[in-house]
């Protein structure tokens, strides 16, 4: 039988604008008007409610999570030849950073979780290691208590890749905000989005601050003086006023996927699916909700015939990418990553799905049985 059109679609961005749109454009037409596109107020203000959100000093506004991470790692001391542990199972961008700043990605194992594993962390750790990159895959912030504890014992760096965690906390503490520094993306299919690519990095170290917000604009000091060559790696001004105006929905958007996860929590009963929970210490604004099943291919299918839709994230760990061959990997170096990478499922979880949509999904996804055909 073919695939169903899509009723209930994973993400639903044409929705948000929709809501949005007579508050919005004002917004967008007062940023036309006044012909402020590169730098202006809207950027720092920005920043000043992104630190305030994330609970650190500094906050600087980029065109990218990409930047961001690249940025970070490089005002951190990181350089070539430099080590940097992280987990295989992120988008590639995590890797890429660490590459693209010539230094080398050492990847270490995760938890059932998604999540890096801390205790084979210190396995990877070599003279040549300088920082370690936990990725608060899903919304769930990694366990950072005893990642930060084998940082300060061997002297690391750490960034936080919270691309995906904006407004999640460990133990209280906002993403972004425990590393040296937190590097988040505002991509349009993250939780805080704009209209286009955006980014931006937390700390409260100020020297990686200002380092930043100079490389991020040519490294000029004025329009005349160049103290060192930098890029252009700014946040357009159009997008920080979005961004401003969606900050003030943001708490109402994290109720919405909590209450979203919490239902399928207490409504999924299938045997065939794991999906962790959220234990005390973690505050999850479920970026995604992944769960993983043998049968992943299967339910994926099955709910597309009912009209459903789904992703996965990701389906080819970063280790076994093409890209990746220079370094060494090989299938059986991650086994709980490759594992993981065939049996995960993303459902949807955006803020504008319905009661009758989220019964639906449970319903469905609870009258799956593998070999399952037909609606």
């Amino acid at each position: 039988m073919k695939s169903s059109a899509i009723r209930i679609p994973y993400v639903n961005i044409q929705k948000q604008w929709i809501d949005e749109r007579d508050e919005l454009l004002p917004i967008i037409d007062k940023v036309f008007a006044s012909a402020q596109f590169v730098g202006g107020e809207e950027i720092d203000k920005f920043e000043k409610n992104i630190a305030k959100l994330c609970g650190t000093k500094y906050a600087c506004a980029l065109n990218s999570g990409t930047d961001a991470l690249m940025l970070a790692l490089t005002f951190s001391g990181v350089r070539k030849g430099d080590e940097v542990i992280t987990p295989p199972n992120s988008f590639i961008a995590s890797t890429a950073a660490i590459v693209h700043i010539g230094a080398t990605p050492v990847f270490v194992d995760v938890l059932p979780d998604q999540n890096i594993d801390p205790s084979k962390i210190e396995a990877a750790i070599t003279e040549k290691t300088k920082a370690i990159m936990p990725v608060h895959l899903t919304g769930r912030m990694c366990d950072m208590d005893p990642i930060m504890d084998i940082a300060n014992k061997y002297d690391l760096v750490v960034i936080e890749d919270a691309a995906q965690s904006v407004g999640s906390k460990y133990k209280g503490k906002p993403s972004g905000s425990i590393g040296d520094v937190g590097c988040f993306s505002t991509h349009p299919l993250k939780n805080l989005n704009a209209c286009g690519d955006g980014g931006f990095l937390t700390t409260n170290n100020e020297s990686i601050f200002k380092k930043t917000k100079l490389y991020r604009n040519h490294g000029t000091a004025d329009r005349n003086i160049v103290d060192h060559f930098g890029c252009v790696s700014r946040m357009d001004n159009l997008q920080a006023a979005i961004l401003n105006f969606r900050l003030k929905k943001l708490e109402n958007i994290t109720e919405k996927r909590r209450n979203n996860a919490m239902s399928y929590f207490d409504g999924i009963k299938n045997k065939n699916l794991f999906f962790p929970n959220e234990n005390d210490s973690e505050y999850n604004t479920y970026h995604t909700f992944v769960v993983q099943t043998p049968y992943r291919d299967e339910l994926k299918e099955y709910l597309s015939l009912n009209s459903i839709g789904t992703a996965i994230h990701y389906p080819v760990p970063i280790h076994l990418q093409p890209a990746s061959k220079k370094l060494g990997y090989k299938v059986g170096d991650f086994p709980i990553t490759e594992k993981q990478s065939k049996e995960i499922l993303t459902l949807p979880v955006n803020q504008h799905l319905t009661k009758e949509d989220l019964d639906r999904i449970i319903k469905v996804i609870n009258e799956f049985q593998s070999g399952s055909k037909s609606r």
